[in-house]
C-alpha cells in the first residue's frame, strides 16, 4: 500500500476535513454524553466529559500540527507546482490545528452540560 504524498493536492482538503470531523465528534459527543449521564454542576469543570475531550482535542491538535510540519518540509524540498501545493497545505494544517485549539480551549475551565 502506498501512502499519499505531501504534494498530493488532495492535501488542500485533508486539514480542514478532519477539523470538521473532530467539530462533529466533540459536540455531538458533547450532547450525547450530557443527555445520557450529566455531571453534579458542583463538580466544576474536571469531569470525566472534559477530560475526555480534552485529550480529543489534543490529539487532533498534534496530528494537525505534525500533517503542517511535515508539509512545510516538504515545500522546502520541491519546486513549482508540488511546492505550491505542499506549502498551501501546511498553512491550512496550520489554521486547521489552531481552529482547533481555539474551539477546543474552553474545555479547560468550563463546566460541561451547562
Amino acid at each position: 500500500m502506498s501512502r499519499l504524498a505531501l504534494t498530493h493536492p488532495l492535501h488542500l482538503v485533508i486539514g480542514l476535513t478532519l477539523w470538521s470531523l473532530w467539530f462533529v465528534a466533540i459536540y455531538g459527543g458533547l450532547s450525547v454524553a450530557c443527555a445520557v449521564a450529566p455531571p453534579a454542576p458542583q463538580q466544576g469543570a474536571l469531569t470525566a466529559i472534559n477530560v475526555v475531550l480534552g485529550l480529543l482535542t489534543a490529539a487532533t491538535t498534534a496530528l494537525l500540527a505534525w500533517l503542517a510540519w511535515a508539509c512545510l518540509q516538504m515545500a522546502r524540498d520541491e519546486m513549482g507546482r508540488p511546492r505550491f501545493v505542499a506549502a498551501v497545505s501546511a498553512g491550512l494544517y496550520l489554521f486547521s490545528a489552531v481552529a482547533t485549539l481555539f474551539v477546543g480551549i474552553p474545555v479547560i475551565g468550563v463546566p460541561p452540560c451547562l
